[in-house]
């Protein structure tokens, strides 16, 4: 999951941390350096130094730095600073634009949105340019930070069953409804039997309403999921109403105390807008408490298009993304979230019912390998 970003992220990570520091065999000479020979001689006669004489020439000097400490303070700042110039490096602005470019088209190529790339490389150079770190720190500092960032792009997910619980407490009677919107062939049907296994897992009760009347097998499918998990399904004839549909389940989860109506529609274009126009029927009829958006991980750009044009139709609340098991590039997740402002609460991971996983913020950048 999320291989090729987490690898181009890891490259362009060790690339900076590659840069070389000017050696100080390089360095520009300040002043001529001064012998002082401590032997010498003149013709055949040798001339020795004078113990005595820099016994007290040292003596002289120690009562000076005595006296005076903050010239040795000032000695040790020196080769403080003189060290520091050896050991530790520091990236300008000059070499993290020229470090930004490569990190904009990996970012991009790996299906993060523009503007999510854009705030990735505003954020991290305030927070690297014209830091002096050592060189061997470079590396784990960039990802540090790269994680931090990310981790506050992504908005922190809710937990559905405290909400259910919510509602429950305050209107005893009243089921929590969930509307699931999304174009077609994303999962959604297979999706929304997840999240029934979910919540019956949770000893949570729930029905489903068929409400997608308009594609093939469609309540034939969800009838299935629903006799595999004992749940209940409500439906009507092809070409029925579905928001009729949504309210008989509404109906039959009030008059049998079932807590929670999962309502499944028809995958419809987000450019089709008097397909939008219905499923924004559908939530006016069925005053839904959660609506959330399905899409594919794999799809990229795509995704956060459809995401961002149902959250203007309906306004929605939280997305699943579906089949990361087989995203490699994990762009998706980075910028659906991001460009709506609604959280990932789960990721879809496989065919089976329990293939589904709760969304967490520091698992996701773990997997980036930050």
């Amino acid at each position: 999951m999320f291989k090729f970003l987490k690898e181009k992220i890891s490259n362009w990570a060790k690339r900076i941390s590659r840069k070389e520091t000017e050696e100080p065999g390089k360095a520009k000479k300040q002043g001529k350096e001064i012998p002082v020979p401590m032997k010498f001689s003149v013709g055949k006669q040798k001339y020795e130094p004078d113990l005595e004489k820099l016994k007290e020439i040292e003596l002289e000097i120690q009562e000076t730095k005595e006296k005076k400490p903050e010239r040795e303070e000032k000695k040790e700042g020196f080769f403080a600073r003189l060290k520091s110039k050896i050991s530790k490096v520091k990236i300008t602005e000059e070499e993290f634009s020229a470090y930004s470019e490569d990190l904009r088209m990996l970012l991009l190529e790996n299906n993060v949105a523009f503007e999510v790339s854009e705030k990735i490389i505003t954020a991290l150079k305030e927070m690297i340019v014209g830091k002096e770190l050592l060189k061997k720190e470079i590396e784990q500092y960039i990802r540090d930070c790269l994680r931090d960032i990310i981790e506050e792009i992504l908005i922190e997910p809710f937990d559905i069953t405290a909400k259910i619980a919510g509602k429950t407490a305050e209107k005893p009677g009243e089921p929590f409804v969930i509307l699931f919107v999304g174009i077609n062939g994303t999962g959604k049907t297979t999706t929304i039997a997840k999240i029934a296994d979910f919540l019956k897992n949770k000893n949570i009760s729930c029905v489903i309403a068929a409400a997608d009347t308009f594609r093939a097998a469609s309540i034939e499918q969800i009838k299935q999921h629903g006799e595999k998990l004992g749940i209940k399904v409500i439906s009507q004839q092809y070409g029925a109403d579905p928001a009729a549909v949504g309210f008989d389940a509404i109906s039959y989860a009030k008059r049998n105390h079932i807590n929670v109506v999962l309502i499944d529609t028809a995958g419809r274009m987000h450019t089709a807008k008097n397909l939008m126009k219905e499923v924004e029927k559908i939530a006016h009829v069925c005053r839904p408490d959660l609506k959330l958006f399905i899409g594919e991980s794999i799809t990229g750009n795509d995704a956060v298009e459809q995401a961002k044009t149902f959250n203007e139709t309906i306004g929605i609340d939280g997305i699943i993304l579906a089949k990361a098991d087989v995203d490699e590039k994990g762009g998706t997740a980075l910028s659906v979230g991001f460009v709506t402002k609604k959280p990932i609460l789960f990721l879809g991971t496989g065919q089976e019912y329990k293939s589904l996983e709760p969304f967490d913020k520091r698992k996701f950048t773990e997997r980036l390998g930050l």
